[in-house]
């Protein structure tokens, strides 16, 4: 499967800045750095030097000089890529990457698509499906607890694990193959006994691995939280508050939010994906209903509500809706503007919500209960305690799918054996199981997956 084209991507963000890289990968890559780079003591031929060295000179284009650089000659099969590797490492500035950039092209590389680098090293058998995605996900990770998810997994964490079971797999049904076709010389006698202890183990496993992907995967994502509540009650201004600036505008008309906002903001370490709702009333205005209907919408797919009720103002029909939609979900009351003379009580409140809903006495104007508020995020979520070691977490949807369907074709082998069928009946089983698991190494996808997880990578990665 390797990949036989040059090619070139600016690797750095586009904008002002210190530096400036542009990557190049590919069999051609040392010959399209010969066609641009100029040595400063009049060597440019990249081939003759070792790899895994830098070197100063200038980048041309024919005879005029774009700049000052030093480049970076990576050989194959030593490199990120597997490939060999050129980056020009230029002053930064979106007009000299660019200009620098369309040079290396001019001199025989192709564009790089999304992700393509990473891709490469995927395809040449460097890293793995996981390690490639962890890549990515190391790049957009949003708090240093996802952080350190995605650098244990780009070390292994969830691969090795998946590797060893696969292998365990592998040898009982290359085991069980050998004894159908040559039942003569390879007895099963007492076979299966031995072999359910060691599916239900592979079970626990996977079991195992299951249990950490909800939190992990909010870990990564971030909690979809959603704020709810009247017109009127800080909905916004707890966005604000939570954001640190004027993201929402605060009036005192009710109904001024009428569409939904949404920002990630870190709540003490925590990723929240927080969505400001319209207020919800009854309401004759065509636009503000819109917005009512679009809040419902929200609070159906939340992983948190934050529920705010004005402690000043009695409960009413409107409250009563809201209390509609707390259903099974997690949630928080913020009984706000608690520094008015209250008119509704926790006492009030607790008639109307689920149980496991903590309510916090707050005020957005005088920015009184924040810290109590990530406390409880905290214990809804993560029992207090965010921890991540170097045990393994799923982070990935696409990881707990699979190991779901491995851990489903588990449970048939299991019943096969418990059933006295024959062998072939688990076998099948067992093969689907590490089908199943070689998914989530890429061992076992296709490449219309492979095409759809790249894509999603940032370009020059």
């Amino acid at each position: 499967m390797k990949q036989t084209e040059t090619i070139a991507a600016i690797a750095t963000g586009l904008s002002d800045s210190g530096i400036g890289m542009i990557r190049i990968s590919g069999d051609d890559a040392i010959a399209v750095g010969n066609r641009v780079f100029r040595s400063k003591n009049g060597c440019h031929n990249l081939y003759d030097y070792g790899s895994h060295t830098i070197h100063y000179g200038y980048v041309v284009d024919g005879e005029k000089t774009l700049d000052e650089v030093m480049i970076s000659v990576m050989k194959a099969p030593n490199s990120y890529t597997r490939e060999d590797t050129v980056e020009i490492n230029c002053h930064g500035g979106i007009l000299i990457t660019m200009k620098i950039l369309e040079t290396v092209l001019k001199s025989g590389a192709r564009p790089a698509e999304p992700g393509e680098f990473t891709k490469r090293a995927f395809l040449n058998g460097r890293i793995d499906l996981t390690e490639a995605e962890a890549v990515m996900d190391l790049i957009q990770s949003r708090n240093e607890y996802a952080l350190k998810a995605s650098m244990n997994q780009l070390k292994g964490s969830v691969s090795n694990p998946i590797r060893r079971i696969r292998e365990e797999i592998l040898h009982e049904i290359a085991f069980i193959e050998s004894a159908l076709d040559d039942p003569e010389h390879i007895s099963t006698d007492g076979y299966p006994e031995g072999l359910v202890l060691k599916v239900e183990d592979w079970t626990k496993k996977c079991d195992g691995l299951i249990a950490t992907a909800d939190n992990g995967i909010l870990l990564k994502e971030g909690i979809r939280t959603v704020i709810l509540g009247k017109p009127n009650v800080g909905k916004s201004s707890l966005l604000n508050l939570l954001v640190g600036e004027e993201k929402a505008i605060v009036t005192e008309i009710p109904g001024t939010t009428r569409d939904i906002l949404e920002e990630y903001i870190r709540l003490d370490g925590i990723s929240l994906h927080v969505i400001d709702t319209a207020g919800i009333r009854f309401t004759q205005d065509v636009v503000e209903k819109i917005g009512v209907d679009r809040a419902v919408q929200m609070a159906d797919q939340a992983d948190l509500i934050l529920y705010v009720a004005d402690s000043s103002v009695p409960l009413d029909e409107d409250d009563e809706r809201v209390f509609s939609l707390f259903g099974e979900k997690k949630g928080i009351v913020l009984l706000n503007k608690s520094d008015l003379e209250s008119v509704v009580t926790e006492e009030m409140l607790r008639k109307r919500i689920p149980s496991s809903f903590p309510v916090i006495h707050t005020s957005m104007k005088e920015e009184r209960g924040m810290e109590e508020l990530s406390a409880r995020v905290r214990d809804l979520f993560y029992s207090g305690q965010i921890e991540i070691n170097e045990e393994t977490v799923i982070t990935n949807i696409r990881h707990k799918q699979a190991l779901v369907e491995a851990r489903d074709s588990l449970y048939l082998v299991k019943r096969s054996l418990e059933q006295e069928l024959p062998e072939d009946f688990y076998s099948i089983d067992l093969m689907n199981a590490y089908a199943a698991l070689g998914s989530i190494l890429g061992e076992e996808v296709g490449e219309d997956l492979i095409d759809e997880i790249f894509s999603k990578f940032c370009m020059g990665k």
